[in-house]
């Protein structure tokens, strides 16, 4: 009878392993996902300060101020502003998917000891 418990144990750690390394593969997917997100949307910020810069050159050397251009700039500027903001919501949502994985793996040892020790 100790020896069909034992097959239990011993599956039912085989079924946490799995478990874990599913949820584990499905945490660094989503933070492959995240980190190239981050990515373009630094790639977008860029481009849109240097487009930005270059707008405002052609007005520093225009002298005039068009209506259009300014609307221009503004909507340029709001894109600016809501870019930065993604940026740091994503950054703080991968330090807290780290976080999760840091607790996760954690407790994961916690169980093999326990199991190792049963």
């Amino acid at each position: 009878m100790a020896a069909a418990g034992l097959c239990v144990v011993i599956g039912s750690h085989a079924l946490i392993a799995m478990a874990y390394e599913s949820v584990s593969f499905r945490i660094s997917r989503n933070a492959e996902d995240l980190a190239q997100t981050v990515h373009a949307l630094s790639q977008r910020l860029v481009r849109l300060e240097q487009r930005l810069e270059a707008t405002e050159l052609l007005l520093d050397r225009h002298g005039e101020c068009d209506p259009q251009e300014i609307t221009s700039l503004d909507n340029v500027e709001r894109l600016l502003v809501d870019c930065r903001a993604l940026l740091e919501l994503t950054d703080n949502n991968e330090l807290t998917d780290q976080r999760e994985l840091t607790d996760q793996d954690e407790l994961t040892d916690q169980n093999h000891e326990m199991a190792a020790a049963a």
